[in-house]
């Protein structure tokens, strides 16, 4: 994810194996990058596969570029996965990197962030969301006079001030060169000669299927390409006769690859399009095996299907996955609805990432919790097609509840509360008859509320659960009900209460054997109202056995929440040196994990100690950063007294060393930060440690031996298993 002050993806931008743009574009590149400086919304149209996506990358790459000194900046929206008309616009705050805890609406949020940026929009593969992506660029263009729309799709938006460009497919001599080159790109030198320029002639110049048509040549001679193509013109020619013979033509290039593959290539390929945008090959084993493919064979067809093109590999911060076009995954999606199977593969596909959602929440609280953050960014596509299946299925529906409830972590520590609100909403709207998953979705809503500054819906749903746990006798849920509840009370200032609450709750942990990142950030949550209730070293105390167990465990997340406590403790007795180190420890964590709110609290903290240290117009930058932050998270400081007082003390004493207008002036520099500026500049440096650069675990052990230190008000080895 890039933001909108970060430079855009452009020149990698697009899905692959589509058309290299110096290949027979320079004309068009020219001619639409001059069209995005004379119009505000621009719509490519134009067959699949004829290279839209690859164009349209490279000429907003040129329009940022020539407007580099005014600050210009982008997002690229991919639209093919996205099914829900309501996603769209999570979608389009993924694209720039905006981070939101709060309960606001996205569109409210987009206005905000983009308010006086100029920033070119790129909103692709929409054709199957065109009434969403037309009312949100229509407002967007009307309130934000900065912004420019890029749609790529084909057909237009149909808005008033829509500037059309068609892409036609390549001339002759263009498609022979893109065919060439691709062939040379396999070590497979290929003369322009006359059945190499027939085959492109056959293939109308679409990019798609000239990339096909040369990832038979491991096989086939171009003259045997084209005979086989010339065998089955007329019988896989797509469409009505009115259709646009490219459009046929893709159909035919797709349905004639599909004919090429062996059986068992035509199963796998009909199978994996139940994956969204990338999977790997252990999810390729479980959800395409069986009925005619051994899982052990996956693997030797799946490499077939990517010397063919039909699957292409790229690497992610998760490891390598595969893909394939959004053209390429529908065609074969017919096959599979064709062959009956279409159901029972979705269903495959569910389990396997209920399973994968399990697993992640079980290793959240080990050494591979920031592997565990980099699968679920990278799964989150399919993750919300499993979603959405088990919404949409009677019988399913408890499933949604227990994937959204496990998936907290996610929507709590990886900086995704709007959209984990929503998935859990919608599955406690339906009634399931099983109790226990309800009940997790609860009290995760209540978390998520709670962080969001909803103290309303907060206190409604933890009383249901708490209530509904006590009559069904639900020991875990009761627990984490009243620690939520406790929480709750902390950010409200009932410092006596929320200490009763957190008590009674990690008692009810020990009690059942329950230790995991949750458990841990009660004992943090009962140090913070020891802190504020004047017990400094009793709140030392808790969190240094919290980071302790952290550290033991290679928990990365709880431990930063710890940090801060202990840096708030150590800058009220007079050691800001060793506040700042603390903080710049915890931001660095909470950012690397996308959590705001951890980074905004870091940021406020920091500008005391900046303040304390002797630098009043630092510390008020940073105030004014973290005032841009704060709306994104939520209510600032919870509206609590306790949260607010060290910022009132900063502000304080950075108004008296520089007077009201010149502190006044540096908190509006803050505000000018993005979250990735505003976290380098409180780190004293231009660049974030990215995730992987993480502190490594203080050792390598067992669960069983890590659970033998056990937190101070809480329990023992082997609980964190249920993870809630």
């Amino acid at each position: 994810m890039r933001g909108p002050h970060s430079p855009g993806p452009w020149a990698d931008a697009g899905p692959p194996l589509e058309l290299d743009a110096f290949v027979g574009r320079s004309a068009q590149l020219a001619e639409l990058a001059g069209v995005l400086g004379g119009y505000r919304l621009v719509t490519v149209t134009g067959a699949g596969g004829v290279g839209k996506s690859r164009l349209a990358g490279r000429a907003a790459a040129r329009w940022a570029s020539g407007d580099a000194e005014r600050g210009a900046a982008g997002g690229w929206v991919e639209l093919a996965t996205v099914r829900d008309p309501q996603l769209v616009e999570y979608a389009v705050l993924e694209a720039l990197g905006l981070t939101d805890h709060s309960s606001r609406m996205p569109r409210e949020m987009l206005l905000e962030h983009l308010a006086g940026r100029r920033v070119l929009l790129v909103l692709d593969g929409f054709e199957h969301l065109v009434e969403a992506c037309a009312d949100l660029a229509a407002e967007l263009l009307r309130r934000l006079p900065e912004l420019h729309v890029l749609a790529v799709g084909r057909r237009p938006l149909g808005l008033a001030g829509e500037r059309l460009f068609p892409l036609p497919p390549l001339d002759e001599d263009e498609a022979v060169e893109l065919f060439t080159r691709r062939a040379a790109e396999q070590g497979l030198p290929v003369a322009g000669g006359p059945e190499v320029r027939e085959l492109c002639r056959r293939l109308e110049g679409v990019p798609l299927a000239l990339e096909l048509a040369a990832g038979r040549l491991r096989a086939l001679s171009p003259g045997q390409v084209l005979r086989r193509l010339d065998d089955r013109f007329r019988l896989l020619t797509g469409g009505g006769r009115d259709a646009l013979p490219r459009h046929q033509t893709l159909r035919t290039a797709i349905g004639w690859s599909h004919e090429l593959c062996t059986p068992a290539e035509r199963l796998l390929w009909a199978r994996l399009s139940v994956f969204a945008r990338t999977f790997d090959l252990e999810a390729a084993e479980y959800v395409c095996s069986g009925d005619g493919l051994a899982a052990r064979d996956v693997l030797d067809v799946l490499s077939e299907l990517l010397a063919q093109s039909v699957v292409s590999r790229e690497e992610t911060p998760a490891g390598p996955r595969y893909r394939m076009l959004d053209t390429v995954r529908a065609y074969g999606a017919d096959w599979l609805e064709a062959a009956g199977d279409a159901d029972r593969l979705r269903r495959r596909h569910r389990d396997w990432y209920l399973g994968l959602a399990t697993w992640c929440e079980l290793d959240w609280f080990s050494p591979r919790q920031r592997e565990v953050a980099a699968r679920v960014e990278t799964e989150l596509a399919n993750l919300r097609v499993a979603l959405e299946l088990c919404l949409t299925e009677p019988e399913g529906v408890h499933l949604g509840q227990y994937l959204a409830g496990s998936l907290w972590f996610c929507w709590v520590g990886c900086g995704r509360l709007a959209e984990g609100r929503r998935w859990l909403e919608r599955s406690l709207e339906l009634e399931t008859g099983y109790e226990r998953s309800r009940l997790k979705a609860l009290w995760v809503l209540g978390h998520v509320a709670i962080l969001q500054g909803d103290t309303v819906t907060a206190l409604r749903t933890l009383r249901e659960c708490r209530e509904q746990a006590e009559r069904s006798a639900d020991a875990t849920a009761a627990a984490y009900a009243e620690h939520r509840a406790g929480c709750l009370a902390l950010i409200t200032d009932d410092m006596r209460g929320a200490e009763a609450l957190l008590r009674s709750a990690l008692d009810r942990y020990r009690e059942i054997g329950e230790l995991n990142s949750n458990v841990l950030m009660g004992q943090v949550e009962l140090a913070m109202t020891r802190a504020f209730q004047g017990d400094l070293p009793d709140a030392v105390r808790l969190c240094e056995d919290v980071r302790g167990i952290c550290e033991d465990h290679g928990e990365r997340w709880a431990r930063s929440y710890a940090l801060y406590v202990l840096a708030y403790a150590a800058w009220r007795e007079g050691a800001p040196a060793r506040a700042r180190k603390l903080l710049e420890d915890c931001l660095g964590n909470a950012h690397a994990f996308h959590d705001l709110l951890g980074c905004v609290l870091a940021i406020e903290l920091l500008a005391l100690v900046t303040a304390t240290q002797g630098d009043p117009a630092e510390a008020a930058v940073l105030q004014g950063a973290a005032g841009r932050l704060w709306p994104s998270v939520g209510l600032p400081l919870f509206g609590s007294a306790h949260y607010n007082a060290p910022h009132e003390v900063c502000e304080a004493a950075a108004r008296r060393a520089l007077g009201d207008a010149r502190y006044e002036e540096c908190v509006r520099e803050g505000t000018r930060l993005d979250r990735d500026a505003a976290v380098a500049r409180a780190l004293g440096h231009d660049g974030v440690r990215p995730l992987g650069a993480l502190p490594a675990p203080r050792g390598t052990r067992s669960r069983e031996g890590a659970g033998k230190r056990e937190p101070a008000a809480s329990p023992a080895p082997e609980g964190g298993r249920t993870a809630g």
